[in-house]
């Protein structure tokens, strides 16, 4: 009874003083704001527990934000972490090719530019052979003279300059065809001025029949054969001569090496495919170039099907050039997966009963 008494005592002296810090709550006796008092309560142990007669739980001088705009401020918070958080795709094909299946092929043919050992490049002739010990990479675009006097080899490391590579012949195919499948870029039929093709034979009219035959570097290798007008035409000029795919000049212009290689399997493809075409002569190991030139129709094929298998890798003229191809940057298909069927349970699952035959073979109750 006397220690009740005490304590009741010891409590009454206490309520002055609370009530004072209920009026007076924005310092403590330290001068520290509640905040800090919050914040050395939160960092008592965990493990003490109150005592009967502590002092209640002074109100919060925080001001607490209403219900609805905290939950406005986590959705915004949410989204920003969202947005933040999701990976942006980046697009399948560079600006300058176009997407063909799961393929990317240059817009135009190519053109080089030449790399000096600063990483600084210029524009190479188009009318130049590429230069040995010089670096070359690919490049292409609408308004440029394409690239000629190049062969397979010197092509394929110009593209991989560039990250990329020689397109195959079906992928080559397929960008010239369309979804179609056409013959033609613009249709089934070839229709004479919609591509750069049929022009006249520009070494005769150039050179006449030099006694002894055409020379390879004199003649077919001659600057001045490309630097002649209304011949051979800037990329995208022939504004017909385009696939519904958005490719040009694909049909005439220059031919266009591609990464296949000739065999008897390679002779054989071209055989089954029942198209008419002039007898090459050809060797195993001989490159492969597509489409035609400004001086050509449908000698080695009409318009796409248009294939020449003479020329070893290391060949050119002025007749020969090439694009580029990649494989496209297509996002990942994410896994779908089967909900999974919950077992039933054991305890839930009614048992059957099972009829048991008699001796005279008709079924009767299960023997127990």
């Amino acid at each position: 009874m006397h220690e009740d008494r005490l304590n009741a005592a010891g409590l009454s002296r206490s309520l002055p003083l609370f009530a004072v810090i209920a009026v007076f709550g924005c310092q403590t006796a330290s001068g520290a704001s509640p905040a800090d008092s919050t914040t050395a309560a939160a960092q008592a142990s965990p493990t003490s527990t109150a005592s009967a007669f502590d002092a209640p739980p002074l109100p919060s001088a925080a001001v607490v934000p209403a219900a609805s705009s905290m939950a406005a401020s986590l959705e915004s918070a949410a989204a920003i972490d969202s947005a933040s958080a999701a990976p942006v795709e980046p697009p399948p094909c560079p600006d300058d090719m176009v997407l063909v299946g799961r393929t990317c092929v240059d817009r135009f043919e190519a053109s080089l530019l030449e790399i000096a050992n600063d990483g600084s490049t210029i524009v190479h002739p188009y009318y130049a052979r590429p230069e040995k010990g010089i670096r070359y990479r690919a490049t292409n675009a609408s308004g440029a003279f394409p690239q000629a006097y190049i062969s397979r080899v010197e092509s394929e490391a110009s593209c991989k300059e560039a990250d990329k590579r020689l397109c195959s012949m079906r992928e080559w195919k397929r960008a010239c065809m369309g979804r179609g499948y056409q013959t033609y870029p613009y249709g089934q039929r070839g229709v004479r001025g919609k591509c750069n093709t049929g022009k006249v034979h520009l070494l005769t009219q150039m050179f006449g029949k030099p006694q002894g035959g055409f020379k390879y570097d004199e003649h077919f290798n001659s600057p001045e054969l490309n630097k002649t007008p209304d011949f051979l035409a800037r990329s995208g000029a022939y504004a017909e001569c385009q696939s519904e795919l958005g490719v040009a000049d694909m049909v005439g212009n220059l031919h266009e090496w591609v990464k296949d290689m000739v065999d008897d399997d390679f002779v054989q493809h071209m055989e089954d495919e029942n198209i008419e075409r002039h007898k090459q002569p050809w060797h195993v190991g001989n490159g492969v170039f597509m489409g035609g030139f400004y001086s050509t129709t449908s000698e080695h094929g009409p318009g796409c099907t248009f294939t020449t298998i003479a020329h070893e890798p290391a060949y050119h003229d002025y007749s020969t050039g090439f694009r580029c191809c990649k494989d496209a940057v297509l996002p990942k298909k994410t896994p779908t997966t089967k909900p999974v069927m919950a077992k039933p349970s054991a305890t839930t699952t009614p048992q059957k009963k099972t009829a048991a035959l008699s001796p005279s073979g008709v079924a009767g109750s299960t023997p127990q």
